[in-house]
């Protein structure tokens, strides 16, 4: 029996779509937050598609700040916003890399440990992906000793990239390997605005990009300008497949502490309740 089914550990994958910048890692931070006050334990993972094992030789510059964890650990900095947002302290092991991922690898490799099979991307580094995002998903956070309920997992990036589809194929597999009742995804995307019209056209390529590739989101996270419209939302269900009420507007508000609670009037707390069959606890 497997460790997820032992748990039964819950799995939330925050995706990006259309550009890079929307708040990913805030959208994320913010799914703890709503989902900590719902009374359940939680964790994150971030998942990084550059080739640097970690970010700790990379300019500032060109990533932004450098965050360091307790172990030491130089890690992107939404880690950072998730041990602040969600009240946690994660590990090096939390900031998951191409580069740490191929060079678990091809170090089990030089070992001999694949018994001289060809290693290839499907299914040694799918596979080496999703066992470190299980093994790493129930390591305690919170200072409690106790193992996470549920695993926020934030894929960097916009869906589409190149350097990502290793990822985005391993964890197409990992919902089938908890379980669909385990597994929600929430696809973060922008609704611009053109000429005085809110534009969904967008949003509705970013999302048949990532059914084509095997992920169904549960929620759609809008990032605009201005609060959205109600036919805005309403063409965004109908050509997206995701219902009304997991439909949740983040228009530009003032500051990032703001947006668990933007979240929350928009109904995100009941809707991955219902995604993932979640009871309401009393923390």
């Amino acid at each position: 029996m497997s460790q997820t089914t032992k748990k039964d550990m819950k799995y939330v994958l925050v995706t990006g779509g259309v550009v890079s910048g929307l708040g990913k890692g805030v959208t994320a931070s913010s799914v703890g937050v709503l989902l900590k006050k719902a009374g359940q334990r939680c964790t994150s993972i971030k998942i990084d598609p550059y080739l640097n094992t970690d970010a700790g030789t990379m300019s500032p510059f060109e990533h932004g700040e450098v965050y360091v964890l307790d172990d030491g650990g130089e890690v992107d900095l939404d880690l950072g916003n998730y041990e602040r947002f969600i009240d946690i302290s994660l590990t090096r092991d939390h900031n998951l890399t191409t580069g740490k991922v191929y060079q678990a690898v091809i170090e089990k490799e030089r070992r001999g440990d694949y018994l001289g099979k060809t290693v290839q991307v499907v299914p040694h580094i799918t596979n080496a992906i999703q066992d470190w995002i299980e093994r790493v998903a129930h390591i305690p956070t919170d200072g409690s000793g106790e193992a996470p309920d549920v695993c926020i997992i934030e894929l960097g990036g916009t869906i589409g990239d190149i350097e990502s589809m290793p990822f985005i194929e391993a964890l197409r597999q990992f919902q089938f390997r908890v379980g669909p009742s385990n597994f929600a995804v929430v696809h973060v995307s922008l609704v611009p605005t053109v000429v005085g019209e809110q534009k969904t056209k967008p949003t509705q390529h970013s999302v048949r990009e990532l059914r084509a590739l095997g992920l169904a989101p549960s929620l759609l996270c809008i990032r605009s300008e201005l609060p959205i419209e109600e036919s805005v939302r309403q063409k965004l269900a109908s050509f997206t497949h995701v219902p009304g009420n997991g439909i949740i507007n983040l228009h530009n508000v003032s500051n990032i502490w703001h947006v668990p609670i933007l979240m929350e009037k928009y109904g995100a707390t009941a809707a991955l309740q219902g995604a993932l069959q979640l009871q309401a606890r009393v923390p």
